[in-house]
């Protein structure tokens, strides 16, 4: 039995603001951000999306009413959750019909969340034939206004559905964990931006894919050379590459211009959104899919996840013939073009709003959320979502 990504997809608000503009309100030179960290435009939510309902927009076209009859696994995966009790995974299940006897739970670990969702998701699958998961990697990056971290800021959701007999990767049972306690990157309970230390979480990222890298070698007894492609979370388009350069030389020259070629397929996405969190190795494997003509069935994909904090896994899969049918690359570029550019004073404005925490109720409006779920208002310390169209 064969078990994996058997539908994927990503949704991200529909505004954005160019990072040449940023740079020039910044009074900075705008090739340190589109060259530098290789970042062109970044994802702004308005009020009226936020960690569930970008989920939401990212499930409603892979979840059929067929599939919600046969999911009862939801992993929620995000380190931006709105509320310390109840689970986002309850709010997807209710307003895509998924059937009650679904066990449903959000999951923490930085930037690794959706990651650790999908692997248990597998495991469950194995345990339960005919059955499916719903495993979402949704968030909202927030470093705060004129912060050495804002250009890193993103905002998005992917979705995947997880079967036996999948049409698009099928996920090997091979993969290496390897965590540490560190303060690479952390947001206290009490603070609504993250804090970072930039060059010690680049170090220790670069660290953990080389450690779990070595490690699944020596399992598996694989080189460089098998691989067609990998995948990295991606907080900026240039962070994968930092990691990849090192182990180049441990393949051909024609490997390594593959490599480095469908590497920069995985980021086009990441380039125009920013950083998902834990959606942003997703938004990478999308990329790829959609942008690497040299794929073909049965290539062998690396992927590897890296949450601060820290916890990393490098895991494997195969791509299954027909996989390129099952991503619509039309309708991504479509949500991505339709976009509102907005100026900096715009952004900046959106960026202060801010939600009543009186429980009296509120209400915003945005004219251009052209999304199908969007947050309607807050009342009574509740959140009511509404599917506009």
């Amino acid at each position: 039995m064969t078990i994996g990504i058997d539908k994927i997809n990503f949704f991200t608000p529909n505004a954005y603001v160019d990072l040449v503009d940023l740079a020039k309100a910044r009074n900075i030179d705008p090739n340190k951000f589109t060259i530098g960290i290789g970042q062109d435009q970044m994802a702004v939510p308005m009020m009226t999306q936020d960690t569930y309902t970008m989920a939401l927009n990212a499930c409603q076209n892979i979840i059929t009413q067929e599939d919600a009859q046969t999911i009862d696994f939801i992993a929620f995966g995000t380190e931006s959750s709105l509320d310390y009790s109840k689970s986002g995974a309850v709010i997807v299940q209710n307003f895509l019909n998924i059937q009650p006897f679904a066990r449903t739970i959000e999951l923490k670990q930085a930037c690794y969340g959706a990651t650790a969702g999908l692997l248990m998701a597998r495991d469950y699958i194995k345990q339960h034939p005919g059955r499916k998961a719903l495993v979402i990697g949704s968030d909202i990056s927030r470093y705060g206004l004129a912060t050495g971290g804002e250009v890193t800021q993103g905002a998005g959701a992917c979705a995947m559905l997880i079967s036996e007999n999948p049409r698009i990767l099928e996920i090997e049972d091979l993969s290496v964990p390897y965590s540490e306690d560190i303060y690479d990157f952390w947001r206290p309970n009490y603070s609504d931006v993250a804090f970072v230390d930039g060059k010690f979480s680049n170090k220790k990222y670069i660290e953990f894919f080389h450690k779990t890298w070595e490690r699944y070698c020596q399992l598996s007894s694989r080189t460089l050379n098998d691989f067609t492609a990998l995948c990295f979370h991606l907080p900026y388009s240039k962070m994968g590459k930092k990691a990849l350069t090192p182990i180049l030389n441990q393949a051909s020259e024609q490997k390594q211009q593959q490599l480095l070629e469908l590497y920069q397929a995985s980021t086009l996405y990441t380039r125009r959104v920013g950083n998902l969190y834990t959606g942003s190795l997703y938004l990478s494997l999308i990329s790829l899919l959609a942008h690497g003509q040299a794929l073909k069935a049965n290539d062998l994909i690396g992927l590897f996840s890296y949450g601060s904090g820290a916890s990393s896994e490098f895991y494997t899969g195969r791509l299954v013939k027909g996989f390129e049918s099952m991503i619509d690359t039309q309708a991504i570029n479509a949500m991505l073009d339709s976009r509102k550019r907005l100026s900096v004073e715009q952004y900046e404005e959106i960026f202060n709003q801010s939600w009543n925490t009186d429980g009296s109720q509120q209400i915003y409006e945005c004219d251009f959320d052209n999304a199908t779920f969007i947050l309607d208002k807050i009342a009574n310390h509740q959140r009511h979502y509404k599917k506009q169209h």
